[in-house]
């Protein structure tokens, strides 16, 4: 069964106070040597213990956690779909889909809707934590190690430094993971 959505016209992005969206994407033009990442700006959200970064490009919008409607015969990880302003949308619970040890529903629970290759896709997070801008030397290769997440769809591990503390986070190339034909959420 193939879920699908079309991309409303007009969308709304989380505000992230920084540099302009323009220059988030001219930035986005140069990746860091190595990696699949580019520099820009990272919505970045919690995955059990893991931190995670996707691009805010593809980020329509946050939305708080609201219990789909079932689709039968999908797999477990796809929740169901919601009525997003007309829009029917598929839910995908990414704990389940990276295969999180536990996907508990609370008040931290958020969807990330996200608009790939034109469609509309949701995305069950544990939380999200902010957006950060990464320059390329903030953005190292992604080692190769196994991994929850397939190493096709990580691009890079980006680094932030606030004081002496760092902090890493796993960027993933959301679009790659959403259309893949695993997921079969595109035509």
């Amino acid at each position: 069964m193939t879920l699908t959505a079309e991309a409303p016209r007009t969308t709304s992005r989380p505000e992230t106070g920084s540099a302009p969206r323009a220059a988030a994407a001219a930035a986005a033009q140069d990746g860091a040597p190595g990696t699949g990442a580019h520099a820009g700006e990272f919505l970045t959200f919690r995955l059990g213990g893991e931190e995670y970064g996707i691009d805010i490009l593809r980020v329509q919008e946050i939305r708080s956690y609201e219990a789909p409607t079932r689709i039968a015969n999908v797999p477990e990880f796809i929740k169901g779909v919601v009525n997003l302003r007309g829009v029917i949308v598929p839910i995908v619970d990414l704990r389940l889909k990276l295969g999180c040890p536990t996907a508990e529903y609370n008040t931290f629970t958020v969807v990330v809707v996200l608009n790939v290759r034109g469609r509309v896709v949701g995305a069950v997070v544990d939380s999200v934590s902010d957006v950060l801008e990464l320059q390329k030397d903030q953005i190292k290769p992604a080692p190769s190690l196994h991994s929850n997440v397939e190493a096709s769809f990580i691009t890079g591990i980006g680094t932030t430094r606030n004081g002496d503390a760092e902090r890493m986070l796993i960027l993933m190339d959301i679009e790659a993971l959403m259309s893949s034909a695993e997921m079969g959420l595109m035509n």
